[in-house]
């Protein structure tokens, strides 16, 4: 809002301003009438003028700097109306009062520059190249190495405010809002660590799991989330060292979580229609095997095979196998049942995902009209809610006190912070267990609906 204002006021008119100085001297803001008023020029560059270099005789600048915190995470330190007038005066006009206020803000800008100074320092100071003190090293632990595949997050008062997923490689940083990291920094380091930005704020790095991969992996189209994966493998009561068949491989969620629950035993035969989906499936499938093999030192299971085509039309493919299950992804999931029930084993599960329910009409009228042998046993919808949970806090950030109910009102004052403990809590009294009440209430960030689940079983009539 600071910009556009000076923007505004640089275009007003020497009558406007010469009335506006008037004013400001009836209410005692300066102290003489300067018929003959410049407006001050508000450039973008160190030494914006009319053509002259005056950096050499121009005395130090008077106006009030934006504090280095505020700066630091994009903010700027709003301006007084009285502080605003000022800059577009004459220096040598302004009043005794004026010059006290400006050299107020000046030292409360200088006292949180320092105290900003010292954050950084000790921010500095922390070794960025050894571990923790307390870090113990387990069997079978690999630190973190060119080629992985990492999460970097970054939360405060509770809230989640970054959130990355990235390719570790040498020579690379990674950018944010609060900062950078460059990735050597991050080679060699324990997965978990926090590492501070060029701007000294703590990102924790760490490896994503499998269902984190596939909400921040690059996708085609819609994934299927992993609150109904874990939902589809439950109801196809998926083992290792089964066969299954999905049609619909999209960005290649699906096929991941089937590639684990399968093991090294088992396989899954996806197929897709569509030549870019079937293309980012099988990239985000490598990405995921290659990292793997540099997090465990194991390779992950070659289990799965991509198939680009059409599974109506699939009878040579299937030719010859049998599922344990199928997991179906499809516009139209009716139209491929005649091909593949047939190579379903008998008190198997076909489950079937669908995102509108228009489309699960459909499906049961085909059902309907069909001499297919399945059986609809559930339709369901997953929800979840997401809760938050924490202590209570004061607004100086100190823990609010539970208050027993035969407590005198002489106690009351004992839960408040004291002058060297008030708004740090880091340093305020340990509380006992039990002590500190919580408050707990729904996520106001939902996840919506995302699709409904049908459990189709094939029974021998």
């Amino acid at each position: 809002m600071t910009i556009p204002l000076h923007l505004g006021l640089s275009f007003m008119t020497s009558k406007f301003v010469k009335a506006f100085v008037i004013c400001l001297e009836r209410h005692s803001v300066v102290r003489n009438k300067p018929y003959l008023c410049a407006l001050r020029n508000f450039g973008t560059g160190p030494n914006d003028s009319d053509g002259e270099d005056s950096s050499a005789n121009a005395p130090a600048s008077t106006f009030p700097q934006f504090s280095r915190r505020a700066s630091l995470f994009g903010r700027r330190r709003s301006l007084s109306p009285l502080e605003r007038v000022s800059q577009l005066l004459p220096e040598d006009t302004l009043s005794q009062e004026v010059w006290a206020l400006r050299d107020t803000r000046n030292t409360e800008v200088e006292q949180d520059s320092q105290s900003l100074g010292k954050e950084r320092e000790e921010a500095t100071e922390e070794p960025q190249g050894s571990f923790a003190p307390h870090h113990v090293c387990v069997p079978g632990e690999r630190p973190l190495c060119f080629g992985e595949t990492l999460l970097a997050e970054f939360s405060r008062k509770r809230r989640l405010e970054f959130r990355k997923m990235f390719q570790l490689k040498e020579g690379l940083k990674l950018h944010s809002n609060w900062g950078l990291i460059a990735h050597t920094d991050m080679e060699g380091r324990p997965a978990g660590s926090i590492i501070r930005t060029s701007m000294g704020m703590p990102i924790v790095i760490r490896r994503p799991s499998l269902d984190e991969f596939t909400l921040f992996m690059k996708r085609g189209p819609a994934i299927a989330y992993p609150k109904d994966a874990s939902a589809m493998l439950t109801m196809m009561d998926v083992t290792e060292g089964d066969c299954v068949l999905e049609s619909g491989s999209g960005s290649g969620a699906m096929s991941l979580f089937l590639s684990r629950a399968v093991g090294y035993k088992g396989s899954v035969l996806s197929v897709e229609i569509r030549e870019d989906h079937h293309r980012c499936a099988v990239l985000n499938y490598q990405r995921w095997r290659s990292s793997w093999s540099l997090r465990r030192g194991e390779e992950w299971p070659d289990n799965v095979h991509f198939h680009h085509g059409d599974l109506i039309s699939a009878g040579p493919l299937l030719a010859g196998r049998g599922f344990n299950s199928v997991a179906l992804d499809m516009v139209n999931p009716h139209l491929a049942l005649p091909a593949l029930v047939p190579h379903l084993h008998p008190g198997s599960v076909c489950a079937v995902y669908q995102a509108n329910i228009t489309q699960v009409i459909d499906l049961m009228e085909g059902l309907r009209c069909s001499a297919l042998p399945l059986v609809c046993e559930r339709i369901v919808e997953v929800q979840y809610r997401d809760w938050l949970v924490g202590p209570s806090l004061k607004k100086d950030g100190t823990f609010n006190k539970r208050k027993a109910p035969h407590e005198e009102d002489d106690d009351v004052d004992e839960s408040e912070p004291n002058e060297d403990t008030k708004g740090d809590l880091n340093r305020q009294d340990p509380v006992p267990f039990g002590d500190v009440p919580y408050i707990a209430r729904p996520h106001p960030e939902q996840t919506g609906h995302t699709a409904f689940l049908i459990k189709l079983r094939k029974i021998l009539k």
